[in-house]
C-alpha cells in the first residue's frame, strides 16, 4: 500500500528529478524510506551538511537545465538548505527543495525542531507551501515543478513527518479534489520580440561607431550568433563572470571579463563605447557601466522585468538570445571602420603579455597568478571548472582561459564562499567522463571541508585546487581600497589542507616552489582518482581594479600608513607588474 512519500517521489521523478542530495534526519523518515524503496526512479546523493545539498541541486539545474532537488530534515535541516537555495534565486535556477515538519497537530505548540518552515522559505521560493495530506501531495508537487521551472527559481514543500506515511487509500480527499487532475506534461516555447522592436535596435546599433557588448550567462548556447554580431559591428565582447565560457577568452572578439575582476581593455571599452548591447546580462555593479548619456543601449533578456535594471536601455529585446540575435544580425551593417575594435585587441593582448610575464617567474612566495596559469594550460577541452567565491575568484577570472567545450560556473549573484566543492560533485556525478575541477580559496574550501569525504564516498574524480594564502583575501583589500581601513581579522589559522585530503581518502599534494607547480599539477590531474593540490602562494599581491581608481588607490596607501601587517611587502607588490599597470589611469 503506497504512502504519501511514495507518491511524492514517483511525482517528482514524473517531473524530471532523478537526484535527490541531501541529509537524513528523523524528520523525513517517512521519504527516506520512500527513496530507498524506488532506486529505479530516484538516486539518493548523502552529504556532509544541508548547505551544499542546495549547492549541489543549483549546480545540477544549471548544468542541466532540469529540476535540482534537495531535501533536508525539519527545524535546523530546513534552515541550513537557505544559502544555497539564495545562490538559485539570485542565479535563476530551478529547484525544488523540500523539509520534514513536526507531526501535523503538534505544530506551532513549541515541540521539538518546530520552524514554520512555509514562512521562512516564503522570500527564496517563488512558489513554498505544506502539503496538508497524502491527497494534497500529487496537487502541489507538480504546481511546485512547474513554478520552479517557468519562473526560474526555487520552489518548497514542507511535509509533516506522520503526513509522509499516510496511506493513499486512508486519505480523505475533499468533494473538490478530483483524483488526478493535474499533469506533469512539459511546456516550453520560443519568446521573441516584435519586429519593429528588433528594427529600432538594429537602426541603432548600425547609427553607432563604437559598439561594446556585454555578454553574460544568458547568452549560454548563442555563441555563433553572438560572434557574428560582434563582427559585423566590430565590437569587443565584454563579459559578466558567469558568461565566462559564453566565447573562448583566447578568441579576438572577447575582451574578457569585466568589473573588479575584469580586464582593463573590458573597462576602456565600456568607458569609450557609443552604444552597448546587453545580451543575457545584469552584471550588478553599475559602476563599471557607460556613464549616464554616454552610450545608447539595446539589451535581450528572456525577463522583461531585467531591461533597463543597470542601464537606461532605449530598446528591450525580450526573447531566448540565439533567436533575437538571429534576428538582428539579419538587419544589422557591417561597420566598415574597425578601429575602436581594433585597439581593444591591442590592448588585449599587452594585458596577457603583462598577466602571464609578471606570473610566471620563480619568484618565492609564488605568485598566485602563476597557479591559474599553470593549472589553465592543463586542463582539458572539455573540463568542468568550480570556482569559489573569494580571491580566488579574481584568479579564475583573469588567469584561466575558457576554451573549447570547457563550462565554468559558481555562485553568481549570491557570491557565496563555500560553493566549488558541491558545485564540482554535482558536476562529476552528471558528466562521470569529464575533468572536473574545484578552483577554490583556503577560506571558502575551509567552510564545508567535510564534502571532501562525499568526494570519496562516491568514488568521484574530482581534482581540487587550493589557493593557499592564509588570509580572506579579497575581505583584506576590499577592507584597504573600499574604506581605507588597515586589514582587520581576515587573517586565518593555517590548515594542512594536503594533510586533510590523504586522511580523508583524497590524494594530497603541496606546491611551494613555483617551478614545482607545473610538475605537480600533471601528477594531480593525472591521478586515477580524487586529488587535492595545495598552493601557497604570496598573500601580499593585492586584488585591484583592472584600471587605477583614484579613491582607492587613495584608500590603499592610508590603510597602509595605519599599520596595516605586511605594509612594506604589499607597497612592494604595488610597485610589482601586474598591480603596477593596474595602478595607471
Amino acid at each position: 500500500m503506497s504512502n504519501a512519500a511514495d507518491l511524492l517521489i514517483q511525482t517528482l521523478a514524473n517531473c524530471g528529478v532523478d537526484t535527490i542530495y541531501g541529509l537524513p534526519g528523523d524528520g523525513i523518515n517517512g521519504i527516506m524510506e520512500a527513496i530507498r524503496t524506488h532506486p529505479d526512479q530516484m538516486r539518493f546523493i548523502q552529504v556532509r551538511h544541508e548547505e551544499s545539498a542546495a549547492f549541489m541541486a543549483t549546480a545540477h539545474a544549471k548544468l542541466t537545465g532540469r529540476l535540482g532537488c534537495c531535501l533536508a530534515t525539519s527545524g535546523p535541516g530546513g534552515v541550513h538548505l537557505l544559502n544555497g537555495l539564495y545562490d538559485a534565486k539570485g542565479d535563476g535556477a530551478a529547484v525544488i527543495a523540500i523539509t520534514g515538519l513536526p507531526y501535523h497537530d503538534l505544530i506551532d505548540t513549541y515541540t521539538q525542531q518546530d520552524v514554520d518552515q512555509s514562512r521562512l522559505f516564503a522570500d527564496v521560493a517563488v512558489y513554498s507551501t505544506r502539503v496538508m495530506s497524502a491527497a494534497h501531495v500529487e496537487n502541489v508537487v507538480t504546481l511546485a515543478c512547474r513554478s520552479a521551472l517557468s519562473k526560474r527559481g526555487v520552489a518548497h514543500l514542507s511535509i509533516p513527518v506522520d503526513v509522509q506515511e499516510e496511506k493513499l487509500e486512508e486519505a480523505d480527499p475533499s468533494t473538490r479534489n478530483k483524483p488526478h487532475h493535474t499533469s506533469v506534461v512539459s511546456a516550453e516555447g520560443l519568446q521573441l520580440p516584435q519586429l519593429d522592436q528588433v528594427e529600432r535596435a538594429a537602426e541603432l546599433l548600425n547609427s553607432a561607431s563604437r559598439v561594446a557588448i556585454l555578454a553574460g550567462r544568458g547568452a549560454a548556447g548563442a555563441q555563433e550568433e553572438l560572434l557574428r554580431t560582434a563582427d559585423l559591428l566590430g565590437a569587443p565582447i565584454v563579459k559578466a563572470l558567469l558568461g565566462k565560457a559564453v566565447v573562448p577568452d583566447t578568441h579576438p572578439l572577447t575582451t574578457g571579463g569585466i568589473g573588479l575582476l575584469g580586464t582593463r581593455p573590458s573597462h576602456e571599452a565600456m568607458e569609450q563605447c557609443d552604444a552597448l548591447l546587453i545580451v543575457g546580462s545584469t552584471f550588478p555593479y553599475i559602476e563599471y557601466y557607460p556613464k549616464p548619456g554616454q552610450a545608447r543601449v539595446v539589451q535581450i533578456d528572456c525577463d522583461a522585468a531585467r531591461i533597463g535594471l543597470r542601464a537606461p536601455a532605449e530598446v528591450g529585446l525580450v526573447g531566448d538570445a540565439r533567436a533575437v540575435l538571429e534576428m538582428l544580425n539579419a538587419r544589422l551593417r557591417r561597420q566598415e571602420s574597425r578601429e575602436f575594435l581594433q585597439r581593444a585587441q591591442d590592448g588585449m593582448r599587452e594585458w596577457r603579455r603583462v598577466l602571464r610575464e609578471s606570473a610566471m617567474t620563480d619568484q618565492h612566495p609564488m605568485k598566485p597568478g602563476r597557479a591559474a596559469i599553470e593549472l589553465s594550460e592543463r586542463l582539458a577541452d572539455d573540463a568542468i571548472v568550480a570556482w569559489d567565491s573569494g580571491h580566488n575568484t579574481g584568479l579564475c577570472a583573469r588567469y584561466i582561459d575558457a576554451v573549447g567545450e570547457q563550462i565554468f560556473f559558481g555562485s553568481g549573484m549570491m557570491a557565496s564562499m563555500g560553493c566549488a566543492v558541491p558545485y564540482a560533485i554535482a558536476a562529476a556525478l552528471i558528466h562521470p567522463q569529464r575533468q572536473v575541477v574545484a578552483f577554490v580559496g583556503d577560506g571558502g574550501l575551509s567552510m564545508l571541508l567535510g564534502e571532501l569525504a562525499t568526494i570519496v564516498r562516491y568514488g568521484l574524480s574530482i581534482k581540487v585546487v587550493v589557493i593557499k594564502n592564509n588570509t580572506l583575501g579579497q575581505i583584506k583589500w576590499e577592507q584597504m581600497m573600499f574604506l581605507g581601513n588597515p586589514e582587520y581579522e581576515c587573517d586565518l589559522q593555517p590548515i594542512d589542507f594536503a594533510a586533510v585530503a590523504d586522511a580523508m581518502g583524497i590524494k594530497g599534494y603541496r606546491v611551494v616552489l613555483p617551478e614545482d607547480c607545473g610538475y605537480v599539477l600533471e601528477q594531480a590531474l593525472s591521478h586515477a582518482g580524487p586529488a587535492l593540490v595545495e598552493m601557497n602562494v604570496d598573500p601580499n599581491e593585492p586584488l585591484l581594479p583592472p584600471k587605477r581608481v583614484a579613491k582607492y588607490a587613495d584608500n590603499m596607501e592610508h590603510a597602509l600608513a595605519q599599520g596595516t601587517a605586511g605594509a612594506h611587502e604589499i607597497r612592494q607588490s604595488l610597485q610589482e607588474q601586474p598591480s603596477r599597470s593596474m595602478l595607471q589611469s
